[in-house]
């Protein structure tokens, strides 16, 4: 194999919207580099302190193919040596519901607490949202919705 592995899927000849989401961010480090970038603009040093057990090179490779795919953007701060911090673009900051539904998720299945509703204390449920009409929506009322 030339070039060796990248950490994406390969992809199948007819893709599914999660299949290409997958082969965008769906290996080991990528994810949780975009969870790290969700509170904002941090330098290389600060995300490998974030990111317990990932090596350099890797969070490098990271960062790089979520740059290519226009998630992050890299702003240098120092030219020599050259030094940059990361920064979600918006299309990068469109993933926090997923991260946010995966951790939820994460969390239950390690017995921990759901996040929950502050006023009442009921755990929260996701809904899908129409921001024109400003209501949830049912998945048997909204189109567009294909599972494999």
């Amino acid at each position: 194999m030339q070039g060796g592995y990248d950490g994406r899927m390969d992809e199948p000849p007819h893709t599914s919207a999660l299949a290409e989401a997958m082969a965008r961010v769906g290996d080991r480090w990528t994810l949780p580099v975009v969870e790290a970038l969700l509170e904002g603009p941090r330098r290389f040093g600060e995300l490998v302190e974030r990111l317990p057990g990932i090596a350099p090179n890797i969070l490098t490779d990271r960062l790089r193919s979520l740059e290519r795919d226009a998630l992050v953007v890299a702003r240098p701060y120092s030219h020599r040596p050259p030094r940059s911090t990361y920064e979600l673009t918006a299309e990068g900051r469109a993933l926090a519901g997923a991260v946010r539904l995966l951790s939820e998720w994460g969390s239950r299945r390690e017995g921990q607490e759901p996040a929950r509703h502050s006023v009442c204390g009921t755990p929260l449920d996701v809904r899908w949202y129409c921001p024109t009409c400003e209501q949830a929506v049912d998945e048997d009322a909204a189109e567009g919705l294909h599972y494999a």
